[in-house]
């Protein structure tokens, strides 16, 4: 009687065994691979496109001038406000764009507005504070400080101290993917890095808001979109696709800037 017992009553079993079965196989396993950062889902709230105002029309942006060591190649428009167009030192036939100063003195080829440059740092304040005030991160201090060797994809990324990239990183995603990354303490690119975009993932969709300086290292190539709080510091023949929008400074030395289309 037992044994017809126990055979009525498993179909019941495995049917209620398929059935978590089926249920399970909605969950996510993270991946085994700890060179990509990939086990989770954004939040796509704290992922949305930046609005960066009139600051979003310079490839070069900065409150206290722009040094350079002769020549570097910038293509896109560029500005310092409020210090004097004498601190923008590029010269006219290194900038593929407008030259924006908030006085008359600066390059021989300057367009004098103060009032589009007041606005545009104002913006450019606007968009640091959204960014930096982004919360619930999808990745919080990803390889302690150190992506080097990475690929990482869309999200909110956050880390409490000082950022490295020491050897070549990869972005992945779609066209219309975002990308944003706090950095609360510096942001260092050892030289002869490069980041590149795969899957036809956008410069313009990438954020780096940094709390503290960047330094882009010798012959390095970044991609992006800087947002930041103090200087960013190009070395010699270190390159960008993006835009370099700063608190402070921007210094070149012989650097290739693009804005991204």
């Amino acid at each position: 009687m037992k044994f017809r017992k126990s055979i009525a009553t498993a179909p019941l079993l495995l049917m209620a065994f398929l059935s978590s079965c089926s249920n399970d196989q909605s969950t996510v396993v993270p991946s085994a691979n700890e060179n990509q950062a990939q086990t989770k889902k954004f939040n796509s709230k704290n992922s949305s496109e930046v609005n960066l105002g009139l600051a979003g029309d310079f490839v070069i942006l900065s409150k206290t001038g722009i040094t350079n060591v002769f020549q570097s190649d910038v293509t896109g428009d560029i500005g310092s406000s409020p210090i004097t167009g004498a601190a923008v030192l590029l010269e006219c036939v290194e900038v593929t764009g407008n030259i924006y100063t908030v006085d008359a003195a600066g390059p021989a080829c300057k367009i004098t507005n103060a009032t589009r440059l007041t606005a545009a740092i104002g913006d450019m304040q606007t968009a640091y504070t959204n960014v930096a005030g982004r919360i619930n991160p999808d990745f919080l201090n990803l390889g302690a400080g150190d992506i080097g060797g990475r690929t990482l994809t869309p999200g909110l990324y956050k880390w409490t101290s000082a950022l490295l990239i020491p050897t070549d990183i990869s972005i992945s995603g779609s066209p219309n993917d975002i990308f944003i990354f706090q950095v609360d303490g510096t942001l260092d690119v050892s030289s002869a890095v490069n980041v590149t975009l795969i899957g036809g993932v956008q410069a313009k969709n990438i954020y780096w808001q940094v709390a503290d300086a960047v330094t882009l290292g010798t012959t390095s190539h970044f991609e992006g979109i800087i947002l930041g709080g103090s200087g960013i510091n190009l070395k010699t023949a270190a390159s960008i696709n993006g835009q370099m929008l700063a608190q402070t400074a921007v210094t070149l030395q012989m650097n290739t800037v693009v804005k991204p289309q």
